[in-house]
């Protein structure tokens, strides 16, 4: 990757349900990778170069847990992020979404890159 993408910008927890159906509708069938950054296990590439197909948000009382769906017509990957704590975004100059990094209450982080549309 030629320039590094800063990631910064927190989304409010209140906000979280709203945003992961916006961002589902506007980065479907746009091409991801998801790493799992763990300072005890280390870092993990699960997926690369699959096409989003949804994220789904269930708060505390429904699940507490964000579902990252993946697969062109079916779902074909998906992972499970278990009592989010913080989503922080990444876009480009342009304000293209480029990544988000997901904290969980065990402390792993789940990155996920978006290529470029």
């Amino acid at each position: 990757m030629t320039n590094k993408i800063k990631i910064n910008k927190s989304v409010p927890r209140e906000r979280w349900g709203e945003f992961f159906d916006q961002f589902s509708d506007g980065n479907r069938g746009r091409h991801i990778a998801i790493e799992i950054i763990n300072s005890e296990l280390g870092d993990a590439e699960l997926i690369k170069n699959a096409p989003l197909m949804a994220m789904v948000y269930d708060p505390p009382g429904k699940g507490d847990d964000l579902v990252i769906e993946v697969g062109k017509d079916v779902v074909t990957y998906a992972h499970t992020i278990d009592s989010p704590t913080e989503i922080l975004t990444a876009q480009d100059s342009n304000g293209v979404m480029m990544a988000l990094r997901i904290s969980d209450a065990a402390g792993t982080q789940t990155l996920i890159k978006l290529q470029a549309s």
